[in-house]
């Protein structure tokens, strides 16, 4: 049971009180329990009239919540919040769709335009995009959070449609680094913390569900514009297929202008000048105060290994199926079907995440699995095309869970109203690590031979296991070495 009022708080387990003090004297409004551990990270000071807040079963829900807001605050449902979470999914479908898409872009361009640059320069445009885009989603949390989203949705969609347009007439590696990893990749990283945090702000026991299903636009983007592209590049060429593409991002752009909001708009006072606005963002934007808290410093370290792993995977796919001589269209095919299969990967365990087990618990699992089938599977049997068929299918559903549950685990240990600034803290620690990954993966394939490519699969398979031991450890600051729903 726990006891709240103007200045205290007393946890009651069995029948010993704890205190916990919270009163404005405080340092940041930090709860901490008087001879034992803290319990909540650093936040605004809150004062609340007295209540009590009855406790469940701790092998059922105590410690899933206890991280998280009061339940009675969100809709979590109704078709204004479905509405958002359509938004949300029309938003990401360009931008993370991409993401799943880069193997279809490095294959052709690797091939043509660029088919006189090393594996190694080529993977500086991929890597600059995703660093680009991780950096800025720093800046934008911070402006969500003090402004609402919209506003960062129009400018960061006009600029990610812009650098795709763009591309389409490049032919060097700096034209493409210039339209393709610098103006897109600040695009995805401006739209990308406002598109996932709104969602947060309607939803709260079924977050998990709600994100996956918004999250599912990259999946389908994934699934969709390989096939788009193959065909395009043979009928119209590579310059119109990708102004084609752009075409489709600025209509998804403006659905999610117009429908991905937050649910209650910040209403924050004008600065009085240029700099007091760049200070404000940047102070509060690179708060390095919350990698103190072992528990988001464990799950960021996670977040950025089994993105960037899943995302070096997707980008040399392509270029390793041609190299084994499987048949000339199953690089693209392979990325569709991985991504029809992350589709359901992003529900599925979602929503066990959601009703039975918790959100850390599937990520662990899932995160786990993924880094074994590389090893027992696409690294032994990838020359036979029925193996590997089915390695893209099982992969794929393991990796959908992963990227959609990563931002359910950031939430679950930070308050929604911080979850801008929080998540974007994360990205910059992905920015940090993405900027070297994709060279250092290129480097690891040299020069395109098979054992390059099986170096580079137990290069990939170390990242997603050591995002498995990341995502352990926060749990375990969190919630102790207990078998329990989390």
């Amino acid at each position: 049971m726990v006891v709240i009022d103007k200045d205290s708080v007393q946890v009651r387990h069995g029948d010993e009180p704890v205190a916990l003090d919270v009163s404005p004297s405080s340092d940041s409004g930090r709860a901490t329990a008087v001879g034992d551990k803290e319990l909540f990270g650093d936040g605004p000071t809150t004062t609340c009239a007295q209540q009590t807040v009855p406790l469940s079963d701790e092998k059922v829900e105590e410690e899933e919540r206890a991280y998280l807001d009061n339940s009675n605050e969100y809709p979590d449902g109704g078709l204004r919040a479905w509405l958002v979470v359509f938004g949300s999914f029309m938003g990401l479908f360009p931008v993370w769709g991409m993401y799943n898409t880069l193997g279809a872009i490095e294959g052709y361009v690797s091939e043509h335009q660029l088919a006189s640059n090393s594996t190694l320069e080529i993977s500086w445009i991929f890597s600059l995009h995703l660093t680009i885009g991780c950096l800025c989603c720093v800046f934008s949390g911070s402006y969500f959070d003090r402004n609402g989203g919209q506003k960062a949705i129009i400018v960061g969609g006009a600029l990610y449609v812009f650098g795709i347009f763009m591309m389409s007439e490049c032919t060097k590696v700096w034209q493409f680094v210039l339209s393709f990893s610098v103006s897109s990749g600040i695009g995805a990283g401006i739209v990308t913390t406002p598109l996932v945090s709104c969602v947060a702000t309607w939803f709260n026991r079924r977050r998990a569900v709600a994100t996956s299903l918004a999250t599912c636009g990259s999946s389908i983007g994934g699934i969709i514009m390989p096939l788009i592209l193959r065909r395009m590049y043979v009928t119209i060429g590579f310059k119109w297929a990708i102004k084609v593409l752009a075409l489709v991002f600025l209509v998804n752009m403006s659905l999610a202008v117009l429908l991905a909001r937050e649910r209650v708009t910040p209403k924050a006072e004008p600065f009085k000048s240029f700099k007091e606005g760049a200070m404000f963002y940047t102070r509060t934007s690179l708060n390095w105060r919350y990698f103190l808290d072992a528990r988001f410093l464990w799950c960021s370290i996670a977040f950025a290994l089994g993105e960037n792993s899943i995302c070096v995977t997707a980008t040399y796919i392509s270029s390793y199926i041609n190299k084994q001589g499987h048949p000339a269209s199953m690089p693209y095919t392979a990325l569709t079907v991985l991504n029809a299969a992350a589709l359901f990967g992003r529900y599925i365990p979602s929503y066990f995440a959601d009703h039975h087990f918790g959100r850390f618990n599937v990520q662990i699992v899932m995160a786990l699995l993924a880094g074994v089938l590389h090893l027992a599977m696409w690294l032994p049997f990838g020359g036979n095309v029925h193996v590997l068929w089915a390695w893209v299918c099982t992969y794929g559903f393991m990796s959908g869970s992963v990227f959609s549950l990563s931002p359910v685990c950031i939430s679950q240990i930070c308050k929604t109203s911080d979850f801008g600034k929080y998540y974007s803290t994360a990205y910059l620690l992905n920015a940090l690590v993405t900027l070297p990954i994709m060279p250092v993966a290129g480097a690891v394939i040299g020069n395109g031979s098979i054992r390059g490519y099986n170096n580079f699969i137990i290069f990939t398979s170390m990242l997603i296991l050591c995002a498995c031991i990341g995502y352990v450890i926060s749990r375990a600051y969190c919630v102790g070495w207990r078998l329990c729903r989390f």
